[in-house]
């Protein structure tokens, strides 16, 4: 019988064979890994728990929150708030950080999250999920702020994200690599199922809203157009598209099969660089990514080495395998 490894057990090696991580990082990975097993069960109840529908409210970015997004928010701070090994939170649904309060101990680490990426997929049963990044606070000054949050996607110390689909898949890395659990119902636990993932280099398919393609730049709609083309075109081969519209989903199929996720900026509103979170999406899911093998760029620049100016900025993102990311960057170069 295949020994069955826990997500227990693979961090406790990550901190004591391998040196990856302190304990207090493996504790709060433990911590979030269980409020992920929360969310997991609301969602699962759906419309027996009178959780679907929207909450008649709006978040920080303008847009009108379900009543899942609430929950998993909820779940997600009263799970870490009084664990130990965090300062602060920050999350795409508030409009601000959140402290941990002075009746529990601070840590010295800082957690972001998409409680719940995918929300429009909510009341159709099709899969969503939970991405979340840690990043350890460098100032020793007194309290947290804001400023404490602005760090590069490259000082990222641990990502991953949940996805709730025909299995509860939680993927993560911290900075060795790409590890899959999944939740076994019965037993209540996250298991390894897929260690060392890698995405192929090359691919055939490619995930991107393609109602949007008269809004997009040049460079992207070349890239497009040449894979529409196919094998009688530039490219010489034909191209599947996958889109599911949550983001979670679309890279978990990148990580499993190869691929390439893209959602480019838009003239409609030139003044965004793009519509996905910077520090919520693009930088947890490019660590992700480029820990696997494959690449993330806004187009011109690494992801991760962008330097946020603010807690909710948004970014042009495309993710996936290396050497289509590098095919649709190049286009982005040679248009200045």
């Amino acid at each position: 019988m295949t020994r069955r490894i826990s997500l227990t057990q693979y961090l406790v090696e990550e901190q004591r064979e391998r040196g990856r991580i302190p304990a207090q990082l493996r504790l709060l990975l433990e911590v979030v890994a269980r409020a992920c097993k929360s969310i997991a069960i609301s969602v699962n109840k759906g419309a027996l728990g009178g959780v679907l529908g929207s909450a008649g409210s709006e978040n920080v970015q303008g847009e009108v929150q379900k009543k899942l997004d609430i929950i998993a928010n909820e779940v997600l701070i009263e799970a870490n708030e009084w664990g130990g090994a965090l300062a602060a939170m920050a999350s795409e649904e508030m409009d601000s950080i959140y402290v941990v309060p002075n009746r529990y101990p601070q840590g010295e680490y800082l957690l972001l999250f998409d409680p719940l990426d995918g929300s429009s997929n909510i009341d159709v049963n099709v899969s969503i999920g939970t991405i979340f990044s840690v990043l350890k606070k460098q100032s020793d000054t007194p309290g947290v702020s804001t400023q404490d949050f602005l760090q590069p996607g490259s000082a990222q110390v641990a990502a991953g994200y949940c996805v709730y689909g025909p299995q509860t898949t939680l993927v993560l890395t911290v900075g060795d690599g790409v590890a899959m659990f999944t939740l076994d119902r019965e037993q209540g636990s996250w298991v390894l199922t897929a260690d060392e993932v890698r995405i192929p280099e090359d691919t055939k398919e490619f995930a991107v809203n393609m109602s949007n393609q008269r809004h997009w730049a040049p460079p992207m709609q070349r890239y497009i157009d040449e894979c529409l083309q196919g094998k009688d075109g530039p490219r010489g081969k034909d191209f599947n598209m996958r889109w599911v519209a949550s983001m979670v989903a679309d890279v978990h199929r990148i990580l499993c099969r190869g691929g390439v996720f893209m959602y480019p900026w838009d003239k409609r509103e030139p003044a965004k660089a793009g519509k996905l979170r910077l520090m919520y999406e693009a930088n947890p899911m490019g660590f992700i990514v480029e820990q696997a093998g494959g690449a993330a760029t806004n187009g011109k620049q690494r992801v991760l080495d962008l330097q946020p100016g603010q807690l909710h900025e948004r970014v042009s993102v495309i993710l996936g395998s290396k050497n289509e990311v590098e095919r649709a960057s190049a286009y982005h170069r040679e248009a200045g």
